[in-house]
């Protein structure tokens, strides 16, 4: 590149307009260059949301396309799409002579309008209480024809008995919910991925919000529940894990652990075996998130592989007296270390959500 008159030359024009959209650099300057028809535009590469690379999105007529969170600013001006005006990323002068794309490294200010933050990005602030347990049934089934769940009747047996040790409870049923599967914003970049989940704050249909909101607001627990299904957790567990994602990913990208010190259990029940399985991917992505276990994290049910006889199954859960007892045991542990963690936290870190990772604790 060379300069005269504060005009950087670029590029050829017959090599720069072969692509519609593109990321470049000027001088220290990242640009998304366009050309549509011969006329070229100019703006800076970073997005107003949150920072993704304008360059490598897509054209819309005049507007690019951020490729992270599809956000909208026309190519020339750098103004947002009709409604978002108020949003605007640099643009910068731009022409040709002599066959040379020239720009100027004089760009427009950068504009953001004022966003109302979303409900969930509030700070963490636990409010004076009893300890607060989110029981959460990850079990499908239609809703027009209700079955009998062996994982929700022990779900239901263990926020009882935390029920009557004091605790506050709420019931979440994941098969209520009208959420989207996580549609990979991780995959773009890991700043893609943000918290709020890109999808709670592009979509306010998507209703996986009271889990966000239970998990890291509300929860000083949680004891989520799970059939087994082909040796796995059930397929509304894994959604719900993949959108969780967005609360780990914070310590990734902000140093931020949102997760601090609550405790999760676990209760597995179905008709086929691989119990230790089930409960060990659920161990490992829930202590990612940050979350603490009581001693004996997990009661489980399983007649093995062989036990085919459902209805067997579904009777022997129903009728163990033991099985019930044994919920609520486990609610009895995983309050106990609830207690336990806040009774020795500062109230300083449980009301700023935490800035460090575990290991500098």
């Amino acid at each position: 590149m060379s300069g005269n008159d504060d005009w950087l030359d670029i590029g050829a024009e017959s090599d720069l307009e072969k692509q519609a959209l593109r990321p470049i650099e000027a001088g220290s300057v990242k640009i998304a260059l366009s050309c549509i028809n011969g006329t070229f535009g100019a703006v800076h590469n970073a997005c107003n949301h949150v920072g993704g690379p304008l360059g490598e999105g897509a054209l819309d007529g005049d507007y690019i396309v951020c490729p992270w969170h599809q956000w909208k600013f026309h190519r020339v001006s750098g103004l947002g799409e009709p409604g978002f005006e108020a949003d605007r990323v640099p643009s910068f002068p731009v022409k040709v002579e002599n066959g040379r794309v020239l720009l100027q490294l004089k760009p427009t200010k950068r504009q953001k309008a004022p966003h109302e933050p979303h409900p969930l990005a509030r700070p963490i602030a636990r409010a004076a209480g009893p300890i607060r347990v989110a029981g959460i049934s990850t079990t499908a089934m239609d809703k027009g024809a209700p079955r009998y769940s062996g994982s929700d009747d022990l779900l239901a047996s263990a926020l009882k008995a935390a029920e009557a040790q004091g605790a506050e409870t709420q019931l979440i049923k994941l098969n209520d919910l009208k959420f989207r599967a996580c549609e990979g914003y991780y995959s773009k970049a890991a700043q893609a991925c943000t918290w709020p989940c890109s999808i709670t704050q592009m979509r306010p249909k998507d209703e996986l919000t009271p889990v966000y909101e239970a998990l890291v607001h509300w929860a000083d627990a949680v004891i989520i529940a799970t059939p087994i299904r082909w040796g796995q957790a059930s397929s509304l567990y894994f959604r719900m894990a993949e959108r969780l994602n967005c609360i780990q990913n914070q310590v990734t990208t902000h140093n931020r652990v949102l997760i601090r010190n609550k405790v999760a259990s676990f209760i597995i029940v179905g008709g086929q075996d691989n119990v230790q399985g089930v409960a060990g991917q659920m161990l490992g992505f829930f202590a990612e998130l940050g979350f603490h276990f009581p001693q004996f994290p997990y009661i489980a049910h399983s007649r093995g592989w062989a036990a085919e006889d459902m209805e067997s199954n579904v009777r022997e859960v129903r009728s163990s007296a033991e099985l019930h007892r044994g919920a609520g045991d486990l609610a009895e542990r995983t309050i106990a270390l609830a207690q336990r963690l806040l009774d020795t936290t500062p109230a300083e870190k449980i009301r700023r959500g935490g800035r460090k990772a575990h290991a500098l604790d």
